[in-house]
């Protein structure tokens, strides 16, 4: 918790306190003493932790958070959009990939340890092209 509260108040006293509190609708003292851990009555709420996060775009109270919880916080990318018709084949196509790699793992009744590698590479695939086609109907 000690690392979470201090990533606030670095976050705070580097981003520039007077201008971060203006943006969150504070006054900047009172954002200081709500960050500061050393300061027993401090009241950091979970709106001003996305506060803090949004406008300064430092991830580094989430990062101490979820540090603290034995997690790592990875930033994700967006995947390019394309056309819905070209995301769509392409779903279709690692579908049809992944049902394959299934059959042929069960055709034998045994399913092995490379065969569970390459069903699993076989549902990444097919998870990397839903997320295309997420975003291609966002940009539609």
């Amino acid at each position: 918790m000690e690392d979470f509260l201090r990533a606030c108040h670095t976050t705070v006293k580097e981003s520039g306190a007077e201008e971060l509190a203006g943006k969150m609708c504070l006054a900047h003292v009172s954002l200081l003493q709500r960050s500061n851990p050393d300061n027993a009555a401090h009241h950091l709420t979970i709106e001003h932790l996305f506060g803090i996060l949004l406008h300064t775009q430092d991830m580094r109270p989430l990062l101490a958070l979820a540090d603290s919880f034995g997690f790592e916080l990875i930033a994700k990318t967006a995947p390019n959009p394309q056309a819905l018709t070209s995301s769509m084949i392409s779903v279709g196509k690692e579908v049809a990939d992944l049902t394959i790699a299934v059959h042929q793992a069960l055709e034998d009744n045994y399913v092995s340890q490379f065969e569970k590698s390459q069903i699993k590479v076989e549902i990444n695939h097919v998870r990397q092209s839903l997320d295309v086609m997420e975003a291609s109907v966002k940009a539609a």
